[in-house]
C-alpha cells in the first residue's frame, strides 16, 4: 500500500493563521494537529494540538500537574485566551530550520513502513503527502496504525477496555 491511498484531504493554515482560530479547529474537528504552510504555500511544519497546550498552559503547571487543581474553569479560559493574541507563527517560530528532514512530509508513493519513520522521526501525529510540492492530503497516525498493525485491538486478548466518558459527578 502506497501513501496516497491512506491521504484524506485536511486543513490546513498558515504561520499568520490566529492561533485560537487554528486551536478551534483542533477541537471541533477532534484534529492531532495541523499543517501549517509557509507564505508561498508550501508545507512548512505541523503544529500537534500538544504544542498549542504548552504554549497555553503555564510551565510551572506542567511541571507540576496537581497545581492545576487550584484553578477554576475561568482562570482556565483566562490561559486559553493567551491564542487570541498570537498567531501560528508566534507559537511554533516563523524560521525553516536549514534542515527540511524535520518535516513529516512523504512521496505520495512512499510506502507504509516509510511513513511511520517520518512520524516516528517527527514525533508527528500526522504526514503530508506531496506529489512534487502539491499536498495530496494528509495521513493520521490512527489510520496508519490501523493499517500497519496485524490485530485488531478485540483480537489481543489483553487489550485494554475502553474507558467510559467521565459523568458530572465523577472526577
Amino acid at each position: 500500500m502506497r501513501a496516497r491511498e491512506l491521504a484524506k484531504p485536511f486543513p490546513t493554515v498558515t504561520l499568520e493563521t490566529d492561533a485560537l482560530v487554528a486551536a478551534a479547529t483542533m477541537g471541533e474537528r477532534d484534529l492531532p494537529g495541523l499543517v501549517v504552510l509557509d507564505k508561498e504555500g508550501r508545507p512548512f511544519t505541523v503544529v500537534p494540538a500538544s504544542q498549542v497546550l504548552r504554549f497555553v498552559i503555564p510551565g510551572y503547571v506542567q511541571d507540576d500537574p496537581h497545581l492545576a487543581r487550584v484553578y477554576d474553569e475561568e482562570a482556565a479560559d483566562r490561559f486559553c485566551q493567551k491564542l487570541a493574541a498570537v498567531t501560528i507563527g508566534d507559537i511554533i517560530g516563523t524560521k525553516r530550520p536549514d534542515d527540511y528532514d524535520h518535516l513529516p512530509v512523504v512521496d505520495a508513493d512512499a510506502k507504509l513502513v516509510e511513513v511511520a519513520a517520518v512520524m516516528a522521526r517527527n514525533r508527528s501525529p500526522l504526514a503530508l503527502v506531496t506529489e512534487g510540492d502539491e499536498p495530496v492530503g494528509v495521513i493520521r497516525i490512527g489510520t496508519l496504525l490501523g493499517k500497519l498493525l496485524p490485530t485488531t485491538a478485540e483480537q489481543v486478548p489483553d487489550a485494554l477496555p475502553d474507558y467510559p466518558a467521565s459523568s458530572p459527578d465523577q472526577p
